[in-house]
């Protein structure tokens, strides 16, 4: 893995304060010493390595002490290139690693009340608290909105009675809680209940034989009457409005994961190309290669540009379902083009686990579906431009 950011043709690093970049810094010597050694075995082997958990964790990189030792708050900016050299490293990690500061964190945070916030947001910052995003079920994605189907229905004494299933849940296996997004039978609408995940009648199983994100454990969850007590409903999620509130934030979170890859995928063809001779020279001397390196890096910088004025966005106040959306639906397009010219200039080489690039090719195909699909994203995008819905 190269330290050295050949990615940053336009230096958009320079955004970062000197403390900011000495997390990263860190954050990178991690990912290179303790992290990428374990990345490709386990990728093949279908598992998540124990091993890379602690040294992530360890770093504190949702409240990190050298920013806190700084007299430095945790920027937008900050958190978007945190999620941009996860990705930069594997995608899976990214994925992994934002399963809890990302899409947990996030929902918590909105959908919480302050006093549950004030409760739980510090055990979540420090890994006390472990919890997964569970939104997604076996018979509706993108349809979630509407077709969600998971029910939850209050009981005399203020308790909830859960039941329904949910899939594609990253993360899940070690979560203490399960965030679960279930229709109130009262009243129609989407609640959000953290749910124990060895709370009676909770079931997960995981999901096999995927050819994508292999690292990152992917679970359905089934839930068979199970039971919550009433503190456990966060209390501002009271509708899908609500809901679509936190996946606004978290599609700008998905454009930096896709942008990292893309990093990630040409740095790995730079080091190939160079090393690798043919009739008599290194392959990077031939036009050929240079186009499509050419196309990667523009790709990548076009990729960070977008997603930094998004952040920067959201930094000012400004949020727009149709912005986070474009992000989203351009970044993770731009990201299959780049893995697939990053395969392809390793030739032959390109599709084994020790160039690095078929890792970052068969993993942008999941960061191309989740957090919505490029169909729907288009369609959000459509809608703030024409002021027609294409949706059914």
């Amino acid at each position: 893995m190269n330290n050295v950011s050949s990615w940053d043709a336009y230096g958009f690093s320079d955004r970062l304060t000197a403390a900011e970049q000495t997390v990263l810094d860190e954050l990178r010597a991690t990912l290179t010493d303790q992290v990428y050694p374990y990345l490709n075995d386990a990728w093949h082997e279908d598992r998540l390595p124990e091993e890379i958990i602690e040294p992530l964790q360890s770093l504190r990189l949702m409240n990190p002490p050298a920013l806190q030792e700084a007299g430095e708050s945790v920027r937008g900016v900050f958190e978007s290139m945190r999620t941009f050299e996860l990705a930069r490293c594997d995608t899976n990690v990214a994925t992994f690693f934002n399963a809890q500061a990302g899409l947990f964190r996030t929902v918590v945070k909105q959908g919480g009340s302050a006093a549950q916030v004030a409760e739980l947001d510090p055990q979540i910052v420090n890994y006390e608290l472990l919890g997964v995003f569970a939104l997604t079920e076996p018979d509706n994605g993108s349809d979630v909105a509407g077709g969600l189907q998971t029910s939850a229905s209050q009981n005399n004494d203020g308790s909830w009675t859960i039941n329904g299933a949910k899939r594609w849940i990253g993360g899940a296996f070690q979560a203490d809680v399960l965030c679960t997004f279930a229709r109130d039978t009262a009243d129609n609408q989407v609640k959000a209940f953290l749910v124990p995940r060895d709370a009676q009648g909770v079931t997960l199983e995981k999901i096999e034989r995927k050819a994508s994100l292999r690292i990152m454990q992917n679970a359905d969850i089934t839930y068979d009457n199970v039971q919550v007590s009433a503190d456990a409903r966060l209390l501002n999620i009271n509708s899908f409005r609500d809901v679509a509130k936190c996946l606004r934030l978290l599609r700008s979170d998905v454009s930096w994961i896709a942008a990292g890859a893309m990093a990630g995928a040409y740095e790995a063809a730079v080091r190939y190309t160079t090393s690798r001779e043919q009739f008599g020279k290194p392959i990077a001397g031939f036009q050929l290669i240079q186009e499509k390196l050419a196309t990667m890096l523009g790709n990548v910088t076009a990729s960070v540009a977008m997603a930094m004025q998004l952040t920067e966005q959201q930094d000012a106040g400004v949020y727009k379902d149709e912005n986070s959306a474009l992000a989203k639906m351009f970044t993770a397009a731009k990201l299959r083009e780049t893995v697939a010219l990053a395969r392809e200039v390793c030739g032959g080489n390109g599709i084994t686990l020790d160039t690095d690039v078929a890792r970052f090719h068969a993993d942008a195909e999941a960061v191309y579906s989740y957090e919505g699909t490029h169909e729907i994203n288009a369609l959000i995008v459509g809608r703030a431009i024409t002021g027609q819905s294409a949706f059914v």
